[in-house]
């Protein structure tokens, strides 16, 4: 597939980890860190307080990103698996069996699941020579073996949960990941499973912003919004400014984009 050429180009790729790369909630891992001995727990249902939950948690990363709360760090990223497993349960778990599926949930075992369209985006990327980096809100141990378990080096690790500095969503986090890839804001995009505190949240820092939506938990979302890495290269993706997105490529000129709408479901 061609990346394409031309005078507006990107330089750069930053993947969110989670959920984008790596699967994280899904069913076998919730089972494993929650049931592992059973009951089997129903996909359905289990799916759909996922959603619940990740809408809450994109709401809440948000509102650290403008201000209206403190920025998300661990102990947030925690207080979020714990509402997700009160959602999935149902009803309030206690605290000592709360604090052991969370634990479970930042350290998994095991196999872990792959998406068939993460190894041939990241080829075609390679063969652009277009960079490519990984963002995440788990701590650095539990990034480093996600990645190995599915055959990606951790040496893309530009930003986890649990650094010394700011972590994203926030706006220097983000401009830190971009500058450990030697490449400016706007010549970077982010690809993530998030759109408020993801997409939105690195468009204010000046990239371009790639909504991976493999859920469809976002169908307002009118521009940047694909469902599978196979769409990467034709995305109509947002960034700052106007326009529509730069095509993927060796480097050229800086870029700008336009910006996306999305609602909170």
């Amino acid at each position: 597939m061609t990346l394409g050429t031309g005078d507006r180009t990107l330089e750069a790729v930053i993947f969110d980890l989670d959920d984008v790369l790596v699967p994280f909630h899904t069913v076998p891992s919730w089972q494993w860190a929650w049931r592992p001995q059973g009951p089997i727990l129903g996909e359905r249902h289990l799916l759909t307080a996922v959603r619940r939950s990740l809408h809450a948690w994109d709401r809440r990363r948000w509102e650290g990103v403008t201000g209206k709360a403190a920025p998300t760090d661990l102990e947030a990223l925690r207080a979020h698996l714990a509402a997700t497993l009160r959602e999935i349960a149902g009803h309030v778990v206690a605290a000592e069996e709360t604090e052991a599926v969370v634990r479970r949930m930042l350290r998994p075992a095991g196999e872990v699941e792959r998406y068939p369209d993460v190894g041939p985006a990241l080829e075609r990327l390679a063969q652009a020579a277009v960079k490519v980096g990984v963002v995440t809100p788990l701590p650095l141990e539990s990034a480093r073996w996600l990645l190995h378990r599915v055959g990606i080096a951790d040496a893309v690790l530009v930003g986890v949960g649990d650094p010394p500095g700011p972590c994203v969503p926030a706006r220097d986090a983000f401009r830190a990941a971009a500058a450990r890839l030697g490449v400016l804001p706007a010549r970077c995009a982010l690809v993530g499973d998030l759109f408020w505190s993801d997409v939105r949240a690195a468009q204010r820092a000046g990239f371009t912003g790639i909504l991976l939506d493999r859920r469809g938990a976002w169908p307002h979302v009118s521009t940047g919004r694909i469902t599978t890495l196979g769409e990467l290269e034709g995305a109509a993706v947002s960034g700052p400014g106007t326009g529509t997105s730069p095509p993927l490529g060796p480097p050229a000129v800086d870029a700008a984009g336009g910006r996306s709408s999305g609602t909170f479901l």
